[in-house]
């Protein structure tokens, strides 16, 4: 089953709406949805390395955009979706201190959530919410946001082939591995 699951999504990626799909999920995963587009976008440069640098764009700019959302929401409605969507990733009670303190280094915030698995949205919210300036908001996401997704892409680009022969081998392994990195990334998001 995991084989088939693992096909279906290689040739998924190879679809021709499949750019579509990762641009509404790199959108509004800046915002309110909590599975990276990471996930589509590896396989989608799996399945085609010539297009890595058009995929890492796509999720890029949409990415962004989705920020955009993710600044409006903090700074227009963050009683209303705002909170409810932190107090689902269980930071709602830290974010009151912390959010004194954010824009003193709003910056590396950015920067830090843009690049690492830390869920961005959290970081769009709060942005807005503490009325970080938009300007350096959208720099630093540009900036983080490209980093992250192009280093996968030049990655994934240049090791493509030796990579997907891995995964293919070690599916079941490297199926595991996702998971647990996946949990651990919401246990430690949950607990930080």
């Amino acid at each position: 089953m995991l084989r088939r699951l693992y096909d279906w999504t290689i040739r998924m990626a190879d679809h021709p709406q499949a750019l579509w799909v990762l641009a509404f999920v790199a959108f509004i995963e800046s915002s309110v949805f909590p599975i990276p587009p990471d996930v589509l976008m590896i396989p989608m440069i799996l399945a085609r390395p010539s297009r890595a640098w058009l995929i890492a764009g796509v999720a890029l700019v949409s990415s962004v955009l989705g920020g955009l959302l993710g600044y409006a929401i903090g700074a227009l409605a963050y009683e209303q979706i705002g909170r409810p969507i932190l107090e689902a990733l269980g930071k709602d009670a830290a974010m009151e201190a912390f959010s004194e303190r954010f824009n003193d280094f709003g910056f590396w915030a950015v920067l830090t959530a843009g690049v690492t698995p830390f869920p961005y949205k959290v970081i769009t919210i709060m942005s807005g919410w503490t009325a970080m300036p938009l300007g350096v908001f959208m720099a630093t996401s540009v900036l983080a946001r490209g980093l992250r997704f192009f280093i996968v892409a030049g990655l994934l680009w240049q090791f493509g082939t030796p990579i997907r022969g891995f995964i293919e081998r070690r599916l079941g392994l490297m199926t595991l591995l996702f998971i647990v990195l996946l949990f651990g990334g919401f246990y430690l998001v949950r607990h930080l």
